[in-house]
């Protein structure tokens, strides 16, 4: 029973949280935050997926969290639903935001001045979902991404790879994939790349944090984590079949 009352989106939590203080309430907001990026809600596996951010990296995820609580902040102090903002929906865009920037900067770990865009850009996220919101209302249109590509594109044309403050790597082509010599498709190789698949959502490229990841999907639904496992497999099935028979045609 109490295994059940954890999966899925945790009403009861929920329920029982909205008479408490707002430190507590605050911090389900952000749990169900981290989870909107891939679409789930469920603060536990929120949990679980920040507890996988800090193990992949510290800095990025102190990125993360500012621009998750910026947008938040920002969200509450517009007079934005309050059912919206409890449930996480004004600050996935944030987070989105920072990982990006802190993806993007060239500067390395620890560089504060990044501090900075992230939480002017988590703040802009909120202004813009709600502008977006009343405009895109009329027409019964969902805001969805559009404030999270508005505020990183603007910081890309703001910023550049020469730039004193915040630079960026510069942006290339992607390449022609590597070449292999394996002829033959490896099931550990295969599950692993699947797991990976997963934690590249959150840009995690280690093989921990990417577990800790499915794990988080497969406690809100074990049928999603199973399929999302599947569509990863099978997508790198795909790449390794593509990769053989460039090798054959060298």
């Amino acid at each position: 029973s109490v295994l059940l009352d954890c999966t899925g989106e945790m009403q009861q939590l929920h329920t029982h949280m909205q008479d408490k203080y707002f430190p507590l309430q605050l911090a389900e907001c952000c749990l169900h935050g981290i989870l909107r990026v891939i679409l789930l809600n469920n603060p536990l596996s929120g949990a679980l997926i920040l507890a996988a951010l800090l193990l992949e990296s510290p800095w990025q995820a102190l990125l993360w969290m500012l621009g998750l609580l910026a947008s938040t902040f920002t969200a509450i102090i517009l007079g934005q639903d309050c059912e919206e903002v409890s449930s996480g929906l004004h600050g996935f865009n944030g987070m989105l935001v920072a990982l990006l920037m802190g993806r993007f900067s060239s500067a390395g770990d620890w560089y504060w001045w990044l501090l900075l865009p992230v939480c002017l850009g988590g703040a802009a996220i909120a202004f813009l979902y709600s502008s977006l919101s009343s405009f895109l209302g009329r027409w019964d249109l969902p805001v969805s991404v559009f404030p999270f590509n508005i505020v990183t594109l603007l910081y890309l044309a703001c910023t550049g790879t020469s730039n004193p403050y915040f630079p960026n790597y510069p942006a290339q082509p992607p390449g022609a994939p590597e070449s292999t010599s394996h002829t033959q498709l490896h099931v550990p190789q295969l599950l692993q790349g699947a797991a990976l698949g997963v934690g590249q959502i959150f840009a995690c490229g280690t093989l921990g944090p990417s577990l800790l990841i499915l794990g988080a999907v497969f406690l809100f639904s074990p049928i999603l984590a199973v399929s999302g496992i599947s569509t990863m497999a099978g997508k790198s099935e795909i790449k390794s079949k593509y990769q053989q028979n460039s090798v054959l045609q060298k």
